[in-house]
């Protein structure tokens, strides 16, 4: 069975109108456009303690080069390594209808064992 064409009214008429970008935009983030915060919790503090590693929620668009200069600048350390994760939004309820809360980015960041980062 053969289907009936687009009639010419929708059709495209330049299919490469629109140049499609991949990757991040082109953003310059400032460091505390960066990281946005840092995750205290129990598994957290307990990274920090023993392996000495950091918790933060830091922008969706920056990478893992990016977080590493944000957190040297900000907090005067020496990073080793960073570790990231996007973390998805949970569902919730909104009166009557369901909702998602926002997906946001977590960067576990490694110091050098000399360097320590105070919180309180």
């Amino acid at each position: 069975m053969q289907t009936r064409p687009r009639p010419v009214k929708y059709r495209r008429k330049n299919k490469l109108r629109f140049e499609h970008k991949t990757g991040k935009p082109n953003l310059d983030l400032r460091p505390y456009q960066v990281v946005l915060r840092p995750l205290v919790t129990e598994k957290g503090t307990h990274q920090s303690t023993r392996h000495n590693a950091y918790a933060f929620q830091v922008n969706l668009h920056a990478n893992k080069t990016e977080i590493k200069k944000a957190v040297e600048e900000m907090f005067h350390v020496r990073v080793e390594h960073v570790t990231t994760q996007i973390r998805h939004g949970k569902k919730r309820r909104f009166r009557f209808k369901m909702g998602q809360m926002p997906d946001w980015k977590k960067a576990v960041v490694t110091l050098h064992a000399e360097d320590k980062i105070d919180f309180f």
